[in-house]
């Protein structure tokens, strides 16, 4: 369905049981510089166009190939529920995976393996700072090549990004992924800003002051300050 944001239409995708990695490839100069975007939607759907083709449609004449992913956001008939953590891994898997194989065939689609990002946005934003934060967790088991490659971004831009799934979460986003009554225990393992060590990606964050929706305090600037404490460029 299509909606209107800021006086404009945006598209509204859910249901996602099927990931899907489309891969733009700048038909001028090339930096040899890719960013995987995930769009946000609350772990419930995917804004595909204002948080994903519109954001690829911006890079590309700088130079920057995009992949824009997919990831699965469900809990329609006999799929589990989304999101990427305890019971239901699939965001993290598909961002795992997208990272793998954009290294994979980084020569073929002319990038610096050395020089691959990712690109969230609200809830798309945990996705990415889950992988800047948690790439070498053993979500799946491994398929082929690109399931053996270095998931690790080189950096990272985290855009209103949903971080913690305590005090301050997107209750959403807390529900998709933890379940309705989530254990103080889960809460703890999967906020992110509680998570950061020495080899996370350095990180871009940008906020709304006035965000009612993911407050930044507890979210971004959260993340932010964790980022600085472990000396990891923010």
């Amino acid at each position: 369905p299509k909606e209107l944001i800021g006086g404009k239409t945006a598209t509204w995708v859910g249901n996602v049981t099927r990931p899907t990695m489309t891969v733009y490839s700048p038909s001028g100069k090339n930096a040899g510089v890719a960013v995987v975007v995930f769009p946000g939607g609350g772990y419930q759907g995917l804004a595909i166009d204002l948080e994903g083709t519109e954001v690829c449609d911006w890079l590309l004449p700088r130079g920057i190939t995009c992949v824009l992913l997919k990831y699965r956001v469900t809990d329609v008939g006999p799929y589990p529920k989304s999101g990427p953590y305890p019971e239901s891994p699939m965001a993290l898997e598909d961002a795992q995976r997208t990272m793998g194989l954009v290294r994979l065939h980084a020569a073929e689609w002319h990038i610096d393996p050395h020089k691959i990002g990712v690109l969230g946005f609200s809830a798309g934003g945990h996705v990415a700072a889950s992988i800047a934060t948690r790439f070498a967790a053993n979500v799946y088991a491994p398929i082929d090549a690109a399931d053996r490659g270095d998931a690790r971004p080189s950096f990272a831009g985290l855009m209103y990004p949903v971080i913690t799934m305590g005090e301050g979460a997107h209750p959403g986003s807390v529900n998709k992924l933890l379940g309705e009554t989530p254990s103080s225990q889960s809460v703890a393992d999967w906020s992110l800003e509680r998570h950061v060590a020495a080899d996370a990606a350095p990180s871009f964050i940008c906020l709304a002051a006035d965000d009612e929706i993911v407050p930044p305090f507890q979210n971004g600037i959260a993340m932010f300050g964790a980022l600085r404490g472990a000396s990891i460029p923010a």
